[in-house]
């Protein structure tokens, strides 16, 4: 089902990359989403095409509970893993069928870097996938955990719809959350900015295999079902979360809002 690392490429010997995309036709928000039509393609169609030209992938899978889905993803010719329905985030459904993903590539899981890459980013940029891969992979240690974030303006600092993240000196992430962080005590909230950097999180996550085989011992977390982020089930587990910097977000659809935003901007681009 997936390709082998090409052994004359620097990244290929050294690491197998997995871009694995987990998706359910009947998400909370937006019902069958995913095949919604952006500019006469369905949204899936256009984040595999997408992801398959990531240069630095050695296979793009995606995890799903729909048998429709996977037939789409078939007419592409990506392959799917069928997972169960009741998975409580992307990272748990993908972490669901690690161990298929991981015999299937005859890769060590310590030498293979799964990528999380969310179904419903219609514009996501492949550069994008390369440089966290080639980031993962430059890294001294290797990371367990990796995850774009980018500087986040007035704008979007109160809106909780955006994830923002705490980070530390050395740039791992203290703590992610729908609030902005960190508080600006004594400072009107729409002046926050001008007193210190702010950062949103991008929702693509690159994971190191072995971490997500460890996904199904680690304890369930109160602060992630509290905020609905799956990452704070890595840092209350004390898993480290290494960040990458990025210019801007990934435009995402969650609302029928959005799928109309992102169908105009659709209408205005050359793809």
């Amino acid at each position: 089902m997936l390709t082998q690392p090409d052994s004359s490429s620097p990244m290929g010997q050294s690491f197998t990359v997995i871009l694995a995309i987990p998706a359910r036709l009947n998400s909370s928000r937006l019902p069958r989403k995913l095949v919604a039509e952006i500019d006469g393609k369905p949204m899936l169609g256009h984040v595999l095409e997408r992801c398959l030209q990531a240069t630095s992938a050695h296979a793009t899978v995606l995890c799903t509970d729909s048998q429709e889905l996977a037939d789409q993803a078939a007419g592409l010719g990506v392959a799917s893993l069928l997972t169960c329905a009741d998975c409580t985030s992307g990272s748990d459904r993908i972490a669901s069928v690690a161990d298929q993903l991981l015999a299937a590539a005859n890769s060590a899981p310590e030498r293979t870097i799964i990528i999380n890459v969310q179904g419903d980013q219609p514009f996501l940029d492949p550069a994008l996938i390369d440089a966290i891969a080639a980031s993962f992979i430059a890294r001294q240690p290797i990371p367990e955990v990796l995850t774009p974030i980018y500087q986040l303006n007035a704008e979007k600092l109160h809106n909780p719809n955006v994830v923002k993240v705490l980070l530390a000196a050395d740039g791992r992430g203290l703590y992610f959350s729908r609030s902005a962080l960190p508080h600006v005590r004594d400072v009107d909230p729409a002046e926050w900015c001008a007193h210190t950097s702010f950062w949103g999180h991008v929702g693509i996550y690159a994971y190191r295999a072995d971490v997500l085989l460890r996904w199904p011992q680690l304890p369930l977390s109160p602060l992630e079902d509290l905020e609905k982020l799956e990452q704070l089930r890595l840092i209350e587990a004390g898993v480290r979360i290494d960040t990458l910097e990025v210019e801007g977000d990934q435009f995402s659809v969650d609302t029928p809002e959005q799928l109309e935003q992102a169908r105009a901007m659709a209408a205005g681009r050359s793809w």
